[in-house]
């Protein structure tokens, strides 16, 4: 069980990670320099490079679209599964984007740098594209060329959209199941992707499911590479990567199971821990098309950001693991202790929490969704008087939770929605100012969505949610299956349909919408359709 030391801010093993600061910023030059792709001086040790075989089996992917640009990634791994497979050298790539999908019609190229500090991976920063247009993308080096990638704009931030429609998703557990949901996924007709954490997991093979890890579990920056390897070379995963821009943020599995800022799983020594979380940030960056903004320092990457849909939507992406005090009472779910009641307890630190407050205060769309890990409605799983909550979410936090509950409620931005992933099973939560309280005002809907494949094909129902509800009156559905929530917005209307798959543990399922919910514009709470 963890301790609940205080805990200290985590630059203080910056120094001792081992990538040094001189190489990030020799990379951070390269990306910032080469990327947008201007005239260049190519280094003289990038020579013409050779590849033992095709340096793009982890694919393309876009992200963190704006209206005149979106970042373009890929990583050279001719051996994914081996560190990669290049020489330290590092590589010029060539990029292209075009306006149509058989790319003849360029209408932007460049060159960036790939470094050995980053693992061979490559973000371009696209600029000067057109708002709310599709795009298509690809990657060249020397004789090799990658598969073509789409990705979209996002609109002016005054465009006034009268639709716009995502999909969210998380907790892929590469052992426990097919990604048959991601399968689905690329037939959507999105707009964009989020995923709200648990892209991979640390742990070791078990024996007897339906695939198998590659290797112990991850600590060194090597293993962390690998086994980001391993689950991009998913082809319904990176099919998905292909068709859509992404947003992504980051849980506990990234790096450790239940991590609190410095505090491991296993109470390790801080110092050896950050070591541990400094080569998780590194290489979930290096496998993310996250900005240059996103660089990790250190132990230290900030994640958590701001991005605009014209006047229609705005996602304030969360991170909920760098920062947050540790787990009150210890990991699982229990009756409260003290601690819980901590008011100096926080999920987001006060930095983050400040800027989540700003950001939704200024705020002039019409939707304004919070795309973050853990749930926020209070579940409580014990009947009778008494409470038992879990002490990894919202509910354990009291103080921060209610911070954020009373804000929404004094300051009224318009129409909030959380998106939350993490507990492997989808419901629907209205959030209100006294969880306690069946009468308390309602100021936002929470849609949590169920995991791409953790937890093994699941069920459908759960007595003990089901012998629960009547005592948790905010909780509107539950539904324990795997699959991913499609959004489709306007500005009168949020609609959340729940696509859930039988079975992962099969391949090739049906996919089924066995709930969907709406939010209209100014009436905070969800009401079933169907």
């Amino acid at each position: 069980m963890k301790n609940r030391s205080d805990l200290k801010h985590s630059s203080s093993l910056t120094n001792h990670h081992m990538v040094s600061r001189r190489g990030f910023l020799a990379g951070a030059t390269a990306l910032s320099g080469l990327a947008l792709g201007g005239q260049f001086s190519a280094p003289a040790q990038a020579r013409p490079p050779k590849f033992a075989g095709d340096p793009f089996t982890l694919g393309v992917a876009s992200g963190d679209p704006l209206p005149d640009g979106v970042v373009l990634w890929t990583r050279l791994a001719p051996d994914p599964l081996n560190g990669g497979g290049m020489t330290p050298e590092p590589v010029i790539v060539k990029w292209e984007v075009a306006a149509d999908d058989q790319m003849r019609r360029i209408v932007k190229r460049g060159a960036a740098l790939a470094c050995a500090e980053f693992g061979h991976s490559v973000h371009v920063e696209v600029q000067g594209l057109k708002p709310a247009r599709w795009y298509w993308y690809r990657f060249m080096v020397g004789s090799a060329v990658s598969p073509i990638g789409r990705t979209r704009t996002a609109p002016s931030f005054h465009d006034c959209a009268n639709a716009f429609t995502f999909a969210f998703a998380s907790c892929q557990h590469y052992e426990q199941g097919l990604y048959t949901a991601y399968q689905h996924m690329a037939n959507e007709n999105l707009d964009l992707v989020v995923h709200l954490g648990d892209y991979i997991y640390e742990g070791g093979p078990v024996a007897g499911r339906p695939r198998t890890h590659n290797s112990p579990e991850i600590m060194t920056l090597d293993d962390y590479r690998n086994r980001h390897a391993l689950y991009k070379g998913d082809p319904h995963l990176q099919r998905v990567h292909a068709l859509f821009p992404w947003i992504v943020t980051w849980d506990d599995h990234e790096v450790d199971n239940n991590y609190a800022n410095n505090i491991s799983e296993n109470n390790d020594p801080p110092e050896t821990f950050l070591e541990r979380r400094a080569n998780a940030y590194q290489a979930y960056y290096e496998h993310m098309p996250l900005r240059q903004r996103s660089l990790p320092h250190g132990p230290d990457l900030r994640l958590y950001r701001r991005v605009r849909f014209g006047e229609l939507v705005q996602f304030s992406v969360l991170d909920t693991r760098q920062y947050r005090t540790d787990q009150p009472c210890g990991d699982g779910s229990k009756v409260p202790c003290e601690a819980v009641f901590n008011p100096e307890a926080t999920m987001m630190g006060a930095e983050q929490e400040e800027w989540l407050f700003r950001t939704l205060d200024k705020s002039k769309a019409r939707w304004n969704v919070i795309a973050q890990q853990v749930m926020m409605g209070i579940y409580d799983s014990l009947a009778g008087p008494d409470k038992r909550i879990s002490m990894d979410q919202w509910g354990a936090y009291p103080a921060a939770l209610y911070r954020l509950m009373n804000f929404l409620g004094d300051r009224r931005p318009s129409n909030p929605v959380v998106i939350t992933g993490d507990i492997h099973s989808s419901w629907v939560n209205d959030l209100k100012t006294n969880f306690d309280d069946p009468n308390s005002t309602v100021v936002g809907t929470e849609f949590v969505g169920t995991s791409i494949s953790s937890g093994g094909d699941g069920a459908d129902t759960s007595a003990t949610v089901e012998r629960q509800m009547s005592e948790n009156p905010q909780i509107k559905f539950y539904n324990g299956r795997r699959g991913y929530v499609r959004c489709q917005l306007t500005p009168q209307l949020y609609q959340a349909d729940y696509q859930i798959v039988p079975a992962v543990t099969r391949p090739d399922e049906a996919i089924t919408t066995v709930a969907s919910f709406v939010v209209q514009n100014g009436i905070p709470g969800a009401v079933r359709t169907s």
